[in-house]
């Protein structure tokens, strides 16, 4: 029963160790903190995107509730049959950290997503899709009935 004791205590100890040392960092995901910081909605598609051109399109289809009860968890489905869709992003206009979520895909499939996202306000729901040459974009009007981001 000692060993036992003392091989976990060694094996729990090593672990902390080593989580602290470093050796695990290459492990861990990039976060783009940049990207989610608290500004305003233009200029997180000025860092984004710089100045590039976004295309209106009707091909990314948006599912989300007209009238959202909560706004700390609205439903949103995403899909599209656009070819090459390689990111995804999702914004809201009237957040005060306007993006919401950032997807990175593969091109070679049509991209489904289904997420909950938090609004502070009634607002646009706004979809970027970037493929190799072009930046679509699709929108849809969700209002919140309370809202979600501290409110």
């Amino acid at each position: 029963m000692r060993r036992r004791f003392l091989k976990h205590l060694t094996t729990f100890a090593g672990s902390i160790w080593l989580s602290g040392s470093g050796l695990f960092k290459a492990a861990y995901a990039a976060w783009p903190s940049d990207n989610f910081k608290e500004q305003s909605y233009q200029d997180t598609l000025t860092r984004l995107f710089n100045q590039a051109e976004l295309i209106e399109t009707h091909k990314i289809k948006i599912k989300a509730p007209k009238t959202a009860e909560n706004g700390a968890v609205v439903p949103v489905t995403i899909q599209s049959d656009l070819p090459n869709i390689g990111k995804v992003y999702i914004l809201v206009d009237n957040n005060p950290k306007p993006l919401s979520a950032e997807f990175n895909l593969s091109n070679d499939v049509d991209f489904f997503i289904t997420a909950r996202i938090k609004m502070a306000a009634s607002g646009q729901l706004i979809i970027i899709a970037m493929d190799n040459e072009n930046i679509y974009k699709a929108s849809r009007f969700v209002k919140v009935s309370k809202g979600g981001c501290g409110n």
